[in-house]
């Protein structure tokens, strides 16, 4: 084996073992967040998740308790840091997207289709869905002064939500095959469907 291909956790000094711990802890982080994109919670093991990674799927209790507390971690590592953008943000759309078309609907997304029985994991995802979709799209509704912010932010997530798992899954093979970009601007123009434009201010008298 080379150098380059050697493990991180190979190292022999101690802080070259706490280097390696970190780098799996990520690689195994990396690869639950797309398979669980990919397949969903109840459809991925950790035996997969380990495969995935490159590591000892025993790590997963380790480094964080098991299945169930990893997802959670995925959770936060897909919401990230900072106030987002909602839905009618063409750039978090088309973010949203891009993501969605490279490894599949991320937990976040999935959690306006997808029910838990584990009421920690129900709470946790259906806490970060409002957090990161619904309530951004709806203080801007509501900022507009546009009626029902609320119900029209819930209604633009899922459709979005389903538009994404729809083309993930292949059922609806035009969808699937659709060019991003293309996806993009009817995608656009469908969530304004929720968005009423602002009314014209009145013109002069005649």
């Amino acid at each position: 084996m080379s150098d380059h291909d050697r493990p991180a956790a190979a190292a022999g000094a101690p802080a070259g073992r706490s280097r390696g711990a970190g780098h799996s802890r990520e690689l195994l982080l990396s690869a639950a967040l797309e398979l669980f994109a990919e397949r969903g919670f109840d459809h991925t093991t950790t035996r997969e998740i380990g495969e995935r990674a490159g590591v000892d799927a025993a790590l997963i209790a380790r480094y964080f308790g098991g299945k169930t507390q990893l997802y959670l971690a995925a959770l936060e590592a897909e919401s990230g840091e900072g106030a987002p953008a909602g839905l009618l943000d063409e750039d978090r759309l088309r973010a949203l997207l891009g993501r969605s078309t490279r490894r599949g609907p991320g937990p976040v997304v999935r959690a306006a289709l997808v029910a838990h029985t584990d009421p920690a994991l129900q709470d946790a995802a259906h806490t970060q869905l409002y957090e990161r979709l619904v309530d951004p799209t709806r203080r801007r509704f509501a900022e507009e002064g546009v009626p029902d912010p609320e119900l029209r932010a819930e209604l633009a997530v899922a459709a979005l939500a389903g538009i994404l798992l729809a083309r993930h899954t292949g059922a609806l093979g035009t969808l699937a095959a659709a060019e991003p970009e293309r996806l993009f601007g009817l995608v656009g123009e469908l969530l304004a469907a929720v968005h009423p434009a602002p009314a014209a201010p009145d013109g002069p008298a005649a």
